[in-house]
């Protein structure tokens, strides 16, 4: 089984689709799966959550996702700065404002993890488990510098064993690394990278007779979903952000 693991869209719709397009003109992903944070910094929220319910594409709750879907009072981003914080801030109340009921209906029926066994679970296999931020909570971030202890307490968390893979996002920093023989892929971004990088990013993971993996970066009309954010009513700072693939501002 060869799946597309595709994560903090953002709701940026022109990558997405972008992203989509790529994928299916591979002709070998069997599955699609989303890991959280569909809303939030663009412009397209209902339209992303549109065509995730379109395409039947199963996935998990985002950070962004749960606090939008339960008017929760911010939405569990990190902060490096006074700005990042009053931008998301204003990132989060505009796209509670602008998420329709059917948004916010669609977003509290995702479920926190997913278990996908390829073999079908009535055989012995490898898992992959997906997550947005960690199994334990999907506001924590995953980055790639914790400890092995930190990664196997949180792969203990999930049930994962040696040959078991946990995917997730949240950072939106790609990166792949393997701790006690359990292997865990961040997917990075495809709506609002971070690394530099403008272009939508997903992963590829291959669950076949042996377990690869491959990050994908896929070009789209990041003008498009700037001027998009510049004749919105969200801050331009997130149009810089995203043609500066994240450079410009902090995490966030």
């Amino acid at each position: 089984m060869k799946y597309a693991l595709v994560s903090d869209i953002h709701a940026n719709l022109p990558a997405f689709e972008a992203v989509l397009h790529d994928i299916e003109g591979r002709g070998d992903v069997d599955a699609i799966y989303h890991l959280g944070d569909l809303v939030g910094y663009a412009p397209w929220p209902n339209e992303t959550v549109a065509l995730i319910e379109e395409r039947g594409i199963v996935g998990v709750s985002g950070n962004y996702d749960s606090t939008v879907a339960t008017n929760y009072k911010h939405c569990g981003c990190k902060y490096e700065d006074p700005r990042q914080e009053e931008l998301s801030h204003m990132s989060y109340e505009w796209t509670r404002a602008n998420s329709s009921e059917a948004t916010k209906r669609f977003l509290r029926r995702l479920p926190f993890h997913i278990d996908l066994r390829p073999l079908g679970g009535h055989l012995p296999g490898r898992s992959l488990i997906l997550v947005h931020g960690t199994p334990t909570l999907n506001t924590v971030y995953w980055t790639e510098d914790r400890s092995d202890a930190f990664c196997t307490k949180m792969a203990n968390a999930a049930g994962a064993r040696e040959g078991d893979v946990i995917a997730f996002g949240h950072t939106h920093l790609p990166y792949q690394r393997t701790v006690e023989g359990i292997q865990l892929v961040n997917t990075g971004s495809v709506g609002r990278p971070k690394d530099g990088d403008w272009r939508a990013g997903y992963a590829l993971v291959d669950m076949g007779e042996k377990t690869s993996m491959e990050f994908v970066r896929v070009e789209y009309d990041v003008q498009k979903a700037a001027a998009a954010v510049r004749a919105s009513n969200l801050p331009s700072d997130f149009a810089d952000f995203l043609e500066a693939g994240g450079k410009v501002v902090a995490r966030g």
